[in-house]
């Protein structure tokens, strides 16, 4: 099958789609509802900011984002990969990586230099695509501590 990756800002439909996503995978009791998740996207942003959808063929098959500011923590580091989510029914074929690559350059593309991410599961996928572990953070909504990433991507390949 094929895969495309769309901005949600030239789709708001999905916006809905990647809220459910985010709660389903990320939500904690007392976070955001679907509802308020899908206006903070659809909302203004604070700089270069997107949420994308990868397709597989016709069916929506996850998401990431490029997001301002992502950890309570480290309001110093910005801009963030945030919220790279694939449904457990379309792992194991490359989505998660495509769309982190994706992210990356739409980053490089808006002059980003550095990206972050944090953490608390997939670490080894983020460091096979060349992010490169910086140290341990708190995660306060969560009260659990995190892997922080980096990648630089300045000088590389667009």
């Amino acid at each position: 099958m094929s895969t495309r990756i769309l901005a949600v800002s030239d789709h708001p439909e999905l916006a809905p789609q990647v809220a459910a996503w985010l709660v389903e995978a990320f939500g904690r009791p007392g976070g955001r509802s679907v509802a308020e998740l899908t206006a903070l996207i659809l909302g203004p942003t604070k700089g270069p900011e997107e949420s994308f959808v990868l397709f597989d063929g016709d069916a929506p098959a996850g998401t990431a984002s490029l997001a301002h500011d992502d950890l309570d923590s480290r309001p110093d580091l910005t801009p963030w990969l945030a919220g790279v989510y694939v449904p457990p029914a379309f792992r194991g074929r490359g989505h998660a990586s495509a769309l982190v690559r994706h992210v990356e350059g739409f980053a490089r593309a808006a002059g980003v230099r550095t990206l972050w991410l944090y953490t608390w599961t997939a670490a080894p996928l983020y460091a096979g695509l060349g992010w490169v572990q910086v140290g341990l953070e708190h995660e306060i909504k969560r009260n659990i501590q995190v892997v922080l990433m980096r990648r630089d991507l300045a000088g590389d390949p667009a």
